[in-house]
């Protein structure tokens, strides 16, 4: 593969002719890692339940739009069978689909939003990756990436049920990796603090838009979604032997899940 030379510009190996697997690509860091990836050459299937959002985004970028439910076996298995059927292969599957429910501390959780979480966090990256597995064995240098969180590594008041989720996630994930490794599956974590994803923080607010801006309110630049797709994307275009397992980003002015500075 021959590299991108221009100056002053990071170089990047052609990745034409390779097939990634993006979820949540139908907004915030899932449609920012598509559009990176996509930039950088690689046949992107963008995978969310929106439909329209995809279609705009497959046309601005190239991407195959693949509308999916991930917490759905029956439409993860439709997926996968219309990647491979199409393709043949799968070089990368990044897991960057999930979310957040409520901040209500353990005495006042709601069942509901505890499900969902761990459907959309945790059973949701088990389905589709284990759909996957065989295709990314088979390739002899696939990747997964999984998207977890800060919240993956430290609890907080009113995050029990999201803690829960993505501590279980990074679990998820760690045992993945020992498990492949025989198979040369690289398998990736990239953890974000604080990211500038409107529409994160409104599912997580039950959609009040003032509570949503608070959570940004006085903080000098936070993560954008596209700074983390630029770590995902390094991850992937990394040659196959070097392995950032575990990858934590997070704002300058946030120095801990516990210390943010506001201005």
């Amino acid at each position: 593969m021959s590299p991108d030379t221009n100056a002053g510009e990071r170089t990047v190996p052609s990745h034409a002719g390779e097939i990634a697997v993006v979820t949540g690509a139908s907004t915030g860091i899932g449609e920012a890692a598509t559009r990176r990836l996509c930039a950088d050459g690689w046949t992107v299937y963008a995978v969310a339940r929106r439909a329209e959002r995809l279609d705009a985004l497959a046309r601005e970028t190239g991407a195959i739009a693949a509308p999916c439910d991930i917490t759905s076996e029956a439409e993860v298995t439709a997926l996968r069978d219309r990647v491979l059927g199409e393709q043949g292969r799968i070089d990368a599957l990044l897991n960057i689909s999930g979310g957040a429910r409520g901040t209500d501390w353990v005495a006042d959780a709601k069942d509901e939003d505890w499900e969902w979480m761990y459907r959309v966090n945790v059973l949701g990256t088990m389905r589709i990756t284990r759909a996957f597995l065989p295709a990314l064995r088979a390739n002899g240098q696939g990747t997964v990436l999984n998207l977890t969180s800060l919240a993956s590594q430290r609890g907080y008041e009113g995050g029990g049920g999201y803690n829960a989720a993505k501590f279980a996630q990074h679990g998820l994930t760690e045992a993945l990796r020992l498990e492949e490794a025989e198979h040369n599956v690289r398998v990736v974590e990239v953890a974000p603090g604080l990211v500038h994803t409107p529409e994160f923080s409104l599912m997580r607010l039950g959609g009040d838009a003032e509570a949503a801006a608070r959570v940004y309110a006085g903080v000098r630049e936070p993560l954008t979604a596209e700074d983390v797709a630029e770590v995902c994307a390094f991850a992937v275009n990394l040659p196959h032997h070097v392995n950032l397992d575990l990858v934590t980003v997070k704002p300058v002015a946030q120095a801990a899940i516990h210390k943010l500075l506001r201005e």
